[in-house]
Protein backbone atom coordinates (compact mmCIF):
# COMPACT_ATOMS: atom_id res chain seq x y z
CA UNK A 1 0.00 0.00 0.00
CA UNK A 2 1.50 3.65 -0.84
CA UNK A 3 1.64 6.40 2.01
CA UNK A 4 -0.94 8.82 1.62
CA UNK A 5 1.22 11.56 1.62
CA UNK A 6 3.55 10.13 -1.33
CA UNK A 7 0.32 9.28 -3.43
CA UNK A 8 -0.97 12.81 -2.44
CA UNK A 9 1.81 14.60 -3.60
CA UNK A 10 3.14 12.63 -6.37
CA UNK A 11 -0.50 13.26 -8.45
CA UNK A 12 -0.22 16.95 -7.40
CA UNK A 13 3.21 17.18 -8.85
CA UNK A 14 2.57 15.14 -11.76
CA UNK A 15 -0.55 17.32 -12.72
CA UNK A 16 1.86 20.29 -12.37
CA UNK A 17 4.39 18.88 -14.26
CA UNK A 18 2.06 17.83 -17.18
CA UNK A 19 0.09 21.29 -17.01
CA UNK A 20 3.84 22.93 -17.29
CA UNK A 21 5.33 21.02 -19.73
CA UNK A 22 2.10 21.30 -21.91
CA UNK A 23 1.68 25.12 -21.03
CA UNK A 24 5.33 25.62 -22.64
CA UNK A 25 4.39 23.73 -25.73
CA UNK A 26 1.17 25.65 -26.17
CA UNK A 27 3.84 28.91 -26.15
CA UNK A 28 6.22 27.45 -28.05
CA UNK A 29 3.60 26.29 -30.32
CA UNK A 30 1.72 29.70 -30.14
CA UNK A 31 5.17 32.14 -31.04
CA UNK A 32 7.05 30.05 -33.37
CA UNK A 33 7.57 26.19 -34.30
CA UNK A 34 11.25 26.75 -34.74
CA UNK A 35 11.65 26.98 -31.04
CA UNK A 36 11.03 22.87 -30.92
CA UNK A 37 14.34 22.71 -32.57
CA UNK A 38 15.98 25.13 -29.84
CA UNK A 39 18.98 23.75 -27.76
CA UNK A 40 18.44 26.19 -24.73
CA UNK A 41 14.57 25.96 -25.05
CA UNK A 42 15.09 22.01 -24.17
CA UNK A 43 17.49 22.38 -21.89
CA UNK A 44 15.62 24.94 -20.15
CA UNK A 45 12.60 22.21 -19.60
CA UNK A 46 15.02 20.36 -18.57
CA UNK A 47 15.87 22.59 -15.88
CA UNK A 48 12.30 23.28 -14.93
CA UNK A 49 11.36 19.69 -15.01
CA UNK A 50 13.89 18.86 -12.58
CA UNK A 51 13.18 22.08 -10.34
CA UNK A 52 9.97 20.64 -9.62
CA UNK A 53 11.09 17.28 -9.38
CA UNK A 54 13.31 18.24 -6.35
CA UNK A 55 10.90 20.22 -5.03
CA UNK A 56 8.36 17.60 -5.05
CA UNK A 57 11.28 15.07 -2.97
CA UNK A 58 12.13 18.09 -0.75
CA UNK A 59 8.60 18.49 0.53
CA UNK A 60 7.41 14.94 0.48
CA UNK A 61 10.46 14.14 2.94
CA UNK A 62 9.51 16.88 4.97
CA UNK A 63 6.10 15.79 5.08
CA UNK A 64 7.38 12.80 6.42
CA UNK A 65 9.85 14.17 8.68
CA UNK A 66 12.64 12.63 7.20
CA UNK A 67 12.23 9.13 6.81
CA UNK A 68 12.23 8.99 3.51
CA UNK A 69 13.71 5.35 1.53
CA UNK A 70 14.54 5.06 -1.47
CA UNK A 71 11.30 3.17 -2.15
CA UNK A 72 9.53 6.06 -1.04
CA UNK A 73 11.70 8.66 -2.83
CA UNK A 74 11.40 7.24 -6.19
CA UNK A 75 7.90 5.97 -6.15
CA UNK A 76 6.97 9.83 -5.37
CA UNK A 77 8.98 10.77 -8.31
CA UNK A 78 7.75 7.93 -10.54
CA UNK A 79 3.98 8.61 -9.72
CA UNK A 80 4.73 12.21 -10.55
CA UNK A 81 6.58 12.29 -13.66
CA UNK A 82 4.06 9.09 -15.06
CA UNK A 83 1.28 11.58 -14.51
CA UNK A 84 3.20 14.68 -15.89
CA UNK A 85 4.41 12.86 -19.08
CA UNK A 86 1.05 11.60 -19.92
CA UNK A 87 -0.54 14.73 -19.76
CA UNK A 88 2.43 16.67 -21.83
CA UNK A 89 2.44 12.96 -24.42
CA UNK A 90 -1.77 13.92 -24.62
CA UNK A 91 -1.78 17.37 -25.19
CA UNK A 92 0.77 16.77 -27.97
CA UNK A 93 -1.25 14.73 -29.18
CA UNK A 94 -4.27 16.46 -29.40
CA UNK A 95 -2.55 19.62 -30.93
CA UNK A 96 -0.31 17.65 -33.99
CA UNK A 97 -2.74 15.56 -34.59
CA UNK A 98 -6.67 16.91 -33.91
CA UNK A 99 -6.01 21.00 -33.27
CA UNK A 100 -3.08 21.49 -36.24
CA UNK A 101 -2.04 18.61 -37.95
CA UNK A 102 0.32 20.65 -40.26
CA UNK A 103 2.27 22.05 -37.97
CA UNK A 104 3.23 18.15 -37.48
CA UNK A 105 4.44 18.57 -41.02
CA UNK A 106 6.18 21.63 -40.54
CA UNK A 107 8.00 20.22 -37.42
CA UNK A 108 9.06 17.80 -39.22
CA UNK A 109 10.78 19.43 -41.70
CA UNK A 110 12.14 21.84 -39.32
CA UNK A 111 13.60 18.85 -37.44
CA UNK A 112 15.41 17.43 -40.37
CA UNK A 113 16.88 20.33 -41.72
CA UNK A 114 18.24 21.07 -37.86
CA UNK A 115 19.51 16.70 -38.34
CA UNK A 116 21.31 18.16 -41.36
CA UNK A 117 22.91 21.45 -40.68
CA UNK A 118 24.19 19.47 -37.19
CA UNK A 119 25.32 16.56 -39.35
CA UNK A 120 27.11 18.82 -41.97
CA UNK A 121 28.54 20.33 -38.83
CA UNK A 122 30.39 17.65 -37.42
CA UNK A 123 31.59 16.41 -41.49
CA UNK A 124 29.01 13.63 -41.85
CA UNK A 125 29.30 12.86 -45.14
CA UNK A 126 26.69 13.71 -47.69
CA UNK A 127 25.63 10.05 -47.80
CA UNK A 128 24.72 9.35 -44.99
CA UNK A 129 23.13 12.84 -44.18
CA UNK A 130 20.83 11.87 -47.19
CA UNK A 131 19.84 8.48 -45.83
CA UNK A 132 19.78 9.67 -42.41
CA UNK A 133 16.86 12.14 -43.45
CA UNK A 134 15.29 9.36 -45.60
CA UNK A 135 14.94 7.58 -42.82
CA UNK A 136 13.24 10.27 -40.64
CA UNK A 137 11.17 11.58 -43.34
CA UNK A 138 9.46 8.34 -43.05
CA UNK A 139 7.79 9.06 -39.65
CA UNK A 140 7.42 11.94 -38.02
CA UNK A 141 7.99 12.57 -34.41
CA UNK A 142 4.56 14.21 -33.77
CA UNK A 143 3.05 11.25 -35.61
CA UNK A 144 0.72 9.69 -32.46
CA UNK A 145 2.73 6.49 -32.85
CA UNK A 146 5.97 8.00 -32.47
CA UNK A 147 5.11 10.18 -29.36
CA UNK A 148 3.47 6.93 -27.91
CA UNK A 149 6.91 5.76 -27.95
CA UNK A 150 8.61 8.53 -27.25
CA UNK A 151 6.37 8.33 -24.38
CA UNK A 152 7.70 4.89 -23.26
CA UNK A 153 11.25 6.09 -23.85
CA UNK A 154 10.89 8.94 -21.60
CA UNK A 155 9.74 6.67 -18.53
CA UNK A 156 12.86 4.90 -19.04
CA UNK A 157 15.00 7.76 -19.63
CA UNK A 158 12.96 9.56 -16.77
CA UNK A 159 13.13 6.49 -14.49
CA UNK A 160 16.60 6.27 -14.42
CA UNK A 161 16.98 10.15 -12.97
CA UNK A 162 14.84 8.79 -10.45
CA UNK A 163 16.80 6.44 -9.26
CA UNK A 164 20.06 9.33 -9.27
CA UNK A 165 17.33 11.54 -7.21
CA UNK A 166 16.25 8.75 -4.93
CA UNK A 167 19.23 7.78 -3.74
CA UNK A 168 20.15 11.30 -2.98
CA UNK A 169 17.06 12.02 -0.93
CA UNK A 170 16.50 8.76 0.67
CA UNK A 171 17.29 9.16 4.65
CA UNK A 172 20.53 8.71 6.11
CA UNK A 173 20.29 5.73 7.67
CA UNK A 174 21.54 5.58 11.19
CA UNK A 175 22.73 2.31 13.24
CA UNK A 176 22.60 2.31 17.13
CA UNK A 177 24.00 -0.43 19.13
Amino acid sequence: MINEVIKKNGITYGVIIGIVLALITAIMYSIDLKLFVSGWIGGLTFVIFLAITIALLVKTKKDLNNIFSFKDAFTTYFIAVLIGILISTFFNIILFNFIDPSAKETLGELIRKYMAETLQKFGTPASVINETLAKMKESNPYATGELLKALVFSIVGYSILGLILAAFFKSKTTYQE
